[in-house]
């Protein structure tokens, strides 16, 4: 006799299945994108609360990325050997109870300790997040799948820079904070309801210890983390010190600093999936990529070099339109080249390398800030990695091109 849980598994419909879980991912990502986002947006009002400088500001944003990036590779191998579902729901599950946590802090010790705990939680969020959401598209869709993961953490930096600093003049920042991470909880009880993983036919091999280090000798995967490590140099630089440049830098109040920071998050948002519908439409994925850092190289500058304010915001949106155009045709070339079975651990591998070049620019533009008083030093260095970035591109399209005629010469 069949158990009603057994007949209602049966039951369930697969696209409906799909619906269902794609919708959940993406909500999640919004509920984390507020806590996430809160810390750079609150930051000012963070390094006031507990008598931090900028080097201590940006150590906030190295301790959680450091545990973070280190938990990519883990999360990546334990999402391929045992499905990325659990693991999301553990990941959102501990990073938002760190965030309401974070709100009760009284030391900033306890909050880089809060963040380096909280950061290992997220690791487990990224990799088997992107490979849920991929495994319910079909595999010519995947760098749209891709982009659209990263349009909920962009909707939920929208919605907080829009009612965030609100909520904080009212509330204050903690208060707000922990309100932000009470929904981050309720969405992962919700996701580890009724979220499902795509069902698999037939006997899928498991992945071994000795299969995963002998993935790591293919040199397309270095090429590609060294392309990850300077894109999120590009967008730590941007997303987490915007708000204080924007503050501290340029006079503006909190309030207005959130209306930037919504406009470009915005921005971002829809070029993220449009980057993805075009790489995808032109199967040229390296040619996304290069293209974008060639804008970001003139824009990174340009930011701390322009002096009026229409003149700023048009850099700001212009930065924001490409600053996450190539993520999906990114994190796509290594996936497409090396098989769907690995997609877990060639995300964490890509995302280790990503978060390494986030650390350390989070930590250094602070102390750039400390020492010479101006954060233009710091971008100008960020626009001398995004001109690295093109050669790189070039270099990566032609492994690409070489790997695909290997494999098309394989099957013939």
């Amino acid at each position: 006799m069949n158990s009603p849980t057994a007949a209602a598994a049966a039951t369930r419909s697969p696209q409906r299945d799909a619906v269902t879980t794609v919708t959940l991912v993406v909500l999640c990502q919004v509920f984390h994108g507020l806590t996430f986002g809160g810390i750079a947006l609150f930051l000012p009002l963070i390094r006031e609360d507990l008598q931090m400088s900028f080097a201590q500001g940006g150590m906030l944003s190295a301790a959680a990325t450091l545990s973070y990036g280190l938990g990519q590779i883990p999360a990546g191998y334990l999402s391929d050997r045992f499905g990325p579902r659990r693991l999301f729901f553990i990941g959102l599950l501990g990073w938002s109870t760190m965030s309401l946590s974070l709100g009760l802090i009284q030391s900033f010790p306890a909050a880089v300790l809060n963040q380096l705990v909280g950061g290992a939680f997220r690791a487990l969020m990224f990799a088997p997040g992107l490979s849920l959401l991929t495994s319910w598209f079909p595999p010519e869709r995947r760098a749209t799948a891709i982009s659209l993961y990263m349009v909920g953490g962009f909707s939920g930096t929208i919605l907080l820079s829009l009612v965030g600093p609100l909520l904080a003049q009212q509330m204050g920042w903690r208060y707000t904070f922990i309100s932000f991470a009470a929904l981050g909880i309720a969405g992962a009880l919700v996701y580890r309801a009724l979220a499902r993983e795509k069902p698999v036919k037939g006997a899928s091999p498991v992945l071994g210890i000795r299969d995963a280090l002998h993935f790591f000798r293919h040199r397309i995967l270095w090429v590609c983390g060294a392309l990850q490590f300077i894109r999120f140099s590009v967008v730590t630089g941007f997303n987490f010190w915007l708000p204080s440049l924007l503050v501290a830098d340029r006079g503006f109040s909190l309030p207005a600093a959130g209306l930037v920071t919504a406009m470009s998050a915005a921005v971002t948002a829809s070029s993220n999936a449009l980057g993805g519908y075009v790489s995808d439409r032109l199967r040229n994925p390296p040619l996304i990529v290069g293209g974008s850092m060639a804008v970001l190289a003139c824009t990174s500058t340009l930011l701390v070099l322009v002096d009026s304010i229409p003149a700023l915001l048009l850099v700001i949106a212009l930065s924001a339109v490409f600053l996450q155009l190539y993520f999906g045709p990114l994190f796509f070339v290594p996936v497409e080249v090396l098989g769907q079975r690995t997609a877990g651990i060639a995300i964490g591998f890509s995302n280790l390398f990503a978060n390494m070049g986030g650390l350390l620019t989070a930590y250094t533009l602070g102390v750039v800030k400390d020492k010479s008083g101006t954060f233009t030093w710091g971008f100008v260095g960020i626009s001398a990695l995004c001109l690295i970035g093109v050669v790189l591109s070039v270099i990566l399209a032609r492994m690409r091109n070489n790997a695909l005629a290997a494999q098309r010469a394989q099957k013939q």
